[in-house]
């Protein structure tokens, strides 16, 4: 156990936050802490870095916070620099102050050993150089440089001030921060949010590598289901334990659910029945024994908590369009889209219904575009139309949380502000719609967090019934109940939605089509591709795609209705590992010689299976050789200022972890093969 609380009370003046929490962290766990917005979760991150203390009384003895030994607690916080004037070196060498203090005495020493030799500074020197390489201190510019480069800095950003750059790249400078002091137990609150999908794909991997506790609070269901394998839910007030990640959490849940609710029923059922019981026989004389005992009975018994359902309350606003729009809603060709320089170029085609998903790297032009097409920014070249009877409404996420309404002004203020018009009975309405009811109406605008200001800016879009809907980062700030809400809204939607996300859940639950802003050519503007299909569709696609198996997106479009990849033939199939195989040089599957029973030979296939395994277990052998081999090569100080050599070789690393991975699926698919073949065998022998 590194860490526990128990039987913690955490108030805010007379609220109660959260009541008789028990919460651990074991070694190397990776902890989901997940809940609606305001439950809790940041308060008790803070609770265990220590910004918070418990406010249960000095008498109760229960309850206290144990640490085993002195373990380091790093935390990431949302607001995470105080001085934005400090330059990005400054502010990342506070994380080295232990390798400089150490540097110091060591220089020290050395003046002091240049008139002589003390047996005694010897002794202190060795055991400095022990506590520097234990800090990596000898290398910690080389791995300052390197965490800069995988988060898309480059050196001359050093010497930026940290005020000078957006929010998202605040947030990585902070994960540096944070990844380079590597402490024992590390705490990230909405790590996600702000970072592009190659980012959060690179963090998901560092987290499952890193050989220490991590407590991480977040909404991004996909990341903690690849990330966490503990899971810890804050719900009236009170918190829970589940083994697993976020979708096994889920799981339990409702299984647990399901369980209360049915021995509460039956145990319910059994109170009545002994109380019907003792009504009518308690004054008959010769009951009175059997009467009392049954008494007894219902006051001894360990009453069955009624079961509280979900706390699932969230918008359920359903619209329709004003207007129905013609079939083709948007079209561009070669938009140069950018501020000052061209960022990218863009060509693209939208039609009515399509939910065409904007993803890429942070900077490449995703919010640029929908900036470009709603008129806020010119376009540097080319053009683009909406086609006739279009109505869009524009939601931006950065301006809806920044919002610079007076902090005074109410909810409903805010709203009849922008329509005026509106009786109060259609503003309370369609506020109400949105989860601003009763008195929530009358709250300021400057009480209002970031999803209550998502949902307030998302409500008054809405009111005006667009059949176009442009988005930017519409879930950020939300919690999974508000989520869920808006991909059931979205997916409802009868007009047509162009929307950027860095969500891959609900990108996968919502899109029809992907737009993906690639990286840069020699000229520095981005490339641009339209992908038919959803999101696993698109994933697929790239995946052949980075195969070399297809050469011209105009030839072939991944999950388009009737192409090959929806159908049998030449097609690609999903695996049980959640890689694609192209069917012509792909074995049968198991299934495929069961299908075809005329050449059914169960030794066969066993021993083709057999060398299989072993085959790709000594190609993982040869591949975890390789990449320790690289990782070595990483390390050498001569090149620290090698910065080509380095990328190239973190390339390389990242392929052969990719690589690893691969083999890591068709193993288990093998395995998963074999085991129902083996199953179905015992079934043909009875």
């Amino acid at each position: 156990m590194r860490y526990e609380i128990r039987h913690a009370l955490v108030q805010y003046g007379a609220e109660t936050v959260l009541e008789d929490v028990n919460f651990e962290i074991h070694d190397h766990e990776k902890v989901a802490v997940v809940g609606r917005n305001g439950c809790g979760k940041t308060t008790l991150l803070k609770l265990i870095a220590g910004d918070l203390t418990m406010n249960n009384p000095d008498s109760d003895e229960a309850c206290g916070i144990t640490r085993a030994g002195v373990s380091e607690i790093g935390y990431l916080r949302q607001i995470s620099f105080e001085d934005a004037e400090l330059t990005v070196e400054e502010e990342i060498k506070k994380v080295f102050a232990p390798v400089f203090a150490c540097e110091r005495q060591m220089h020290e020493i050395e003046e002091a050993l240049s008139d002589g030799t003390d047996h005694r500074l010897l002794a202190r020197y060795h055991d400095l150089q022990k506590q520097m390489e234990a800090l990596q201190g000898y290398t910690w510019r080389q791995d300052m440089e390197l965490m800069l480069r995988q988060f898309g800095f480059s050196p001359e950003d050093l010497q930026r001030p940290v005020g000078s750059f957006s929010g998202g790249q605040q947030t990585k400078l902070a994960f540096i921060k944070l990844f380079l002091s590597r402490p024992d137990i590390m705490l990230l609150d909405e790590p996600t949010n702000h970072l592009d999908l190659p980012t959060i794909e690179w963090l998901e991997s560092f987290l499952k590598r890193y050989d220490k506790a991590v407590v991480i609070v977040s909404h991004d269901r996909m990341f903690l289901d690849r990330v966490a394998d503990v899971t810890y839910e804050i719900e009236y007030h009170r918190i829970r334990r589940y083994v697993g990640n976020y979708t096994a959490f889920m799981r339990q849940k409702e299984e647990n659910l399901a369980k209360q609710e049915k021995d509460y029923e039956a145990q319910q059922k059994e109170i009545r029945r002994l109380t019907e019981w003792i009504e009518k026989w308690k004054n008959t004389p010769t009951k009175v024994s059997a009467t009392l005992s049954k008494r007894k009975a219902i006051e001894h018994m360990v009453k069955i908590e009624k079961p509280r359902r979900f706390d699932t309350a969230s918008f359920k606003a359903m619209f329709t369009p004003r207007v129905e729009s013609y079939s083709e809603v948007l079209s561009a060709r070669q938009l140069g889209i950018g501020y000052g320089s061209e960022l990218a170029r863009v060509s693209l085609r939208l039609m009515r219904g399509e939910r065409l998903a904007i993803i890429g790297e942070n900077g490449k032009g995703k919010s640029t575009l929908l900036k470009t097409l709603t008129g806020l920014i010119p376009p540097l070249a080319g053009s683009f139309s909406f086609g006739q009877r279009v109505e869009w409404g524009y939601f931006d996420q950065q301006e809806a949380v920044v919002n610079d309404a007076d902090p005074q002004q109410t909810v409903l203020e805010n709203f009849w502000e922008e329509y005026p018009d509106c009786v109060r009975e259609q503003v309370r309405g369609a506020l109400g719609a949105f989860l601003f009811s009763g008195e929530e109406v009358e709250k300021q605008m400057g009480q209002l967090s970031g999803g209550e200001k998502v949902r307030l800016e998302l409500c008054k879009m809405f009111y005006t019934r667009p059949n176009l809907l442009i988005l930017d980062e519409p879930t950020n700030h939300m919690d999974i109940i508000g989520k869920d809400a808006l991909e059931k809204m979205l997916r409802g939607f009868g007009g047509t939605v162009l929307f950027v996300s860095h969500d891959r859940y609900f990108i996968n639950q919502v899109a029809t089509g992907i737009l993906e802003f690639e990286s840069a050519g020699p000229d520095g503007v981005a490339c641009v591709r339209q992908y038919q299909g959803g999101y696993e569709a698109y994933l697929a696609e790239k995946q052949k795609r980075q195969a070399g198996l297809i050469t011209d997106i105009g030839r072939e479009s991944a999950a388009a209705p009737g192409s090959a990849s929806n159908q049998g033939g030449t097609g690609s199939r999903q695996t049980a590992g959640g890689f694609a195989r192209s069917s012509a040089d792909a074995g049968p599957t198991l299934k495929d010689v069961f299908d075809q029973k005329t050449y059914y030979n169960p030794g066969k296939i066993r021993s083709r299976l057999q060398r299989q395994l072993e085959k790709y277990g000594q190609q993982l052998q040869e591949s975890e050789k390789k990449a320790e081999e690289l990782s070595m090569q990483l390390m050498d100080p001569a090149l620290a200022s090698d910065y080509q050599k380095l990328m190239e070789l973190q390339s390389q690393l990242d392929e052969e972890e990719h690589q690893q991975e691969t083999l890591l699926e068709r193993m288990v698919e093998a395995e998963m093969e074999l085991e129902e073949l083996e199953e179905k065998e015992q079934q043909r022998q009875k």
